[in-house]
C-alpha cells in the first residue's frame, strides 16, 4: 500500500509526496537529519494536510504528479473537501484512490 500526502509548511507553501509509511515520511521530514526531501529542508513541514491510498507505487505516482500540477487554489479545496476529488480527477480516480483520516 503507497499514500499520497500533502503537507504544509511553516511558510504555509504545500509539499505533496508519496510514502509506504506516512508517520515515518513525516518524521523524516521534520527531523532535518538529510532524509526528508530537499524541499522540506528549507521549508519546515508543520502538518500532514491530507492523505489517500494507492494499491502500488505507479498509481501512486500518477496522483502525486496530478495533485503537484494543481494550482494552489484547487490544492486547499481539495483539502478542505475531499468531494472535490472526484471533479478534480474524475470519478474512475474516486474508485482507485480514497482519502484516510491522519492523525499524527
Amino acid at each position: 500500500m503507497y499514500y499520497i500526502y500533502i503537507l504544509r509548511c511553516e511558510d504555509g507553501k504545500l509539499y505533496t509526496g508519496i510514502t509506504t509509511d506516512v508517520k515515518r515520511r513525516f518524521e523524516e521530514h521534520t527531523q532535518q537529519k538529510g532524509k526528508g526531501a530537499k524541499y522540506t529542508r528549507s521549508h519546515k513541514a508543520e502538518s500532514v494536510e491530507a492523505v489517500w491510498t494507492a494499491a502500488d507505487r505507479s498509481l501512486a505516482s500518477k496522483l502525486e504528479y496530478r495533485i503537484k500540477a494543481l494550482p494552489r487554489t484547487k490544492k486547499l479545496a481539495l483539502i478542505a473537501d475531499n468531494s472535490n476529488f472526484s471533479r478534480l480527477f474524475g470519478e474512475e480516480a474516486e474508485n482507485i484512490y480514497k482519502r484516510i483520516l491522519y492523525n499524527a
